[in-house]
């Protein structure tokens, strides 16, 4: 049963998935991430559908995890924090897996998460407003979920300049890397242009090429695995804690204190 944080549309062939929490950005909870599942779990039922779109409204694609929630629910426990990272993980691992081709679709702001959502992505259609940026280092974090899904698009260096840097990435610049792979003012008619092709595939094809090129990449249990605790020891850090607490409480931001 799908919860409130997406909405869904469907056509006979293109099931849409749309993120639904325009008040908090769209920032990713384990409520979020269960319904992205039962969206994927409708698409893999439907015997027609051949792609899944997911987007965002109003300049914001996703800004990644609710810093919000993470610091009101105790995330300063290796437990939790892992526990969260998982989740999310084991979601970017299903959208390279599914048999259906799965697009992003980004017109506006994509940070963090979001930005690991588009990398896991088979296709990215950004409008020329479209910033991507991964911010988590501001907050003493990484992003160690996002990164495998990350280098096997943009590759090492500009995914290590991006967790450094901070600043976000225009729509062009993210084209030239690999993120996006077309900027367009008409995603819709880029996403015509796509099911034209995609329609004509059979799904059980679109999972075994997701499969073949999965053993040709270096994300594995292990990466996984060291992906989960790095982000564990991390949340559970003291300064992290606090500067998420601040925000949680009171708004404030790392470089406000």
């Amino acid at each position: 049963m799908l919860g409130r944080t997406v909405r869904l549309s469907e056509s006979a062939a293109v099931l849409t998935v749309v993120l639904n929490r325009p008040d908090r950005q769209n920032s990713i909870t384990s409520a979020l991430l269960a319904d992205l599942h039962h969206a994927l779990d409708r698409a893999e039922q439907s015997p027609t559908c051949r792609l899944v779109v997911i987007r965002g409204e109003a300049g914001i694609f996703s800004m990644g995890m609710d810093l919000a929630e993470a610091g009101t629910a105790g995330a300063g426990t290796d437990e939790l924090a892992e526990n969260g990272a998982r989740e999310f993980l084991g979601l970017l691992r299903r959208l390279t897996t599914i048999g259906r081709v799965v697009v992003s679709q980004v017109d506006g702001t994509a940070a963090g998460g979001g930005v690991g959502i588009a990398a896991a992505s088979d296709f990215v259609y950004a409008t020329p407003r479209s910033r991507f940026s991964l911010p988590e280092a501001l907050w003493g974090l990484l992003p160690c979920c996002v990164l495998p899904f990350l280098i096997r698009r943009v590759g090492f260096q500009k995914a290590y300049a991006m967790t450094l840097g901070t600043h976000p990435v225009g729509a062009e610049q993210a084209a030239r890397s690999g993120l996006v792979d077309e900027v367009t003012d008409d995603p819709d008619a880029a996403l015509r242009r796509l099911l034209m092709r995609a329609s004509r595939i059979d799904g059980a094809t679109v999972a075994d090429t997701k499969r073949y090129f999965d053993q040709l990449w270096i994300i594995s249990e292990q990466t996984e695995a060291a992906a989960v605790r790095e982000f564990g020891r991390l949340m559970s850090s003291a300064p992290v804690r606090r500067r998420i607490a601040d925000f949680a409480a009171h708004g404030k931001f790392p470089w406000e204190s």
